[in-house]
């Protein structure tokens, strides 16, 4: 599903350029569970931000579905993003004056769904994240973990073949990160890609295949306990 060949992201800072990606060779199939994990520094942001086409890199070939889409205009890359990729980051970026139920369904919205099915597959979701009855509450009404879930359920609702999670539970208290994992693990199961970038080590662990980053490069890619080989 994801292919990418040879991807370096370089940015300059000053007279420097700075290697926040070197390099990078990676597939990852249909249905995977991820986690990326290194060092502050190491790359994971940035090749988050590459792989959900919110950044392009400086050299190399990323394809999505077969289709090579770093070279894509803007608005190619919109479309794939609606369509294809769902996010989910440490601070929800929830619309703040939209209820639960709008900010749910602002990307059906977007993506030009008729309103009846817009709220049929709104109000389905919310409910199967058991938060229906928080659908006409704004995010200052419910607590982190519950905007987590409205956060989650703005990514699934479009019914994407990836799911891209940036330290999921990095703002909510132990109880709520549990049940946020167990939701996202449960669609992966269901067989969503998930890629979730950590620092904890507890949470990358879960994952059935874990990488680790080091000055923009791979060192590690591990799974079911046995280290891969790395294409030099």
């Amino acid at each position: 599903m994801i292919h990418l060949d040879h991807i370096s992201r370089i940015f300059t800072v000053g007279t420097q350029e700075v290697r926040a990606l070197d390099d990078i060779s990676l597939d990852i199939g249909a249905g995977e569970y991820v986690s990326i994990m290194g060092p502050s520094g190491s790359g994971k942001s940035t090749l988050l931000n590459l792989l959900g086409l919110l950044d392009r890199p400086t050299h190399g070939i990323y394809k999505l579905q077969n289709e090579p889409v770093s070279s894509l205009d803007e608005e190619q890359q919109a479309r794939i993003r609606r369509e294809q990729i769902g996010f989910v980051f440490q601070f929800f970026h929830l619309i703040p004056r939209l209820t639960a139920f709008e900010n749910v369904e602002l990307p059906l919205s977007l993506n030009g769904v008729i309103k009846e099915e817009r709220a049929q597959r709104v109000r389905s979701i919310l409910d199967s994240l058991g938060i229906l009855d928080r659908a006409s509450h704004r995010p200052d009404q419910l607590s982190g973990g519950q905007r987590q879930r409205v956060a989650i359920a703005r990514a699934l609702v479009v019914q994407p073949a990836m799911l891209l999670a940036d330290e999921p539970t990095g703002n909510l208290d132990r109880r709520s990160g549990r049940e946020v994992i167990d939701i996202l693990e449960d669609q992966n199961r269901k067989g969503l890609a998930l890629i979730v970038v950590t620092h904890d080590p507890d949470l990358g662990k879960r994952a059935r295949r874990r990488i680790r980053l080091e000055d923009g490069q791979i060192v590690q890619d591990i799974r079911n306990d046995q280290t891969l080989p790395l294409e030099q």
